[in-house]
């Protein structure tokens, strides 16, 4: 894998608290949510480059219940 950018984002309090909330859903990091919406931008946009995958980062798998 690529190594990743680092950028620091100034960003509205309450878009930040939807996407943790969003990203808790999905049980991913507020990181990997963000990037996420930014690939779907990206390609819903058709700017997404050829050499970029088109996923998203893995999502773990929920944990089994334990009845």
């Amino acid at each position: 894998m690529a190594p990743r950018k680092a950028m620091l984002v100034r960003i509205d309090p309450a878009v930040y608290d939807a996407l943790q909330r969003w990203a808790g859903a999905d049980l991913r990091s507020l990181n990997a949510q963000v990037e996420m919406v930014l690939r779907r931008a990206l390609r819903d946009a058709g700017r997404l480059p050829a050499s970029v995958p088109d996923d998203a980062p893995a999502q773990p798998e929920p944990p089994a219940s334990q009845e």
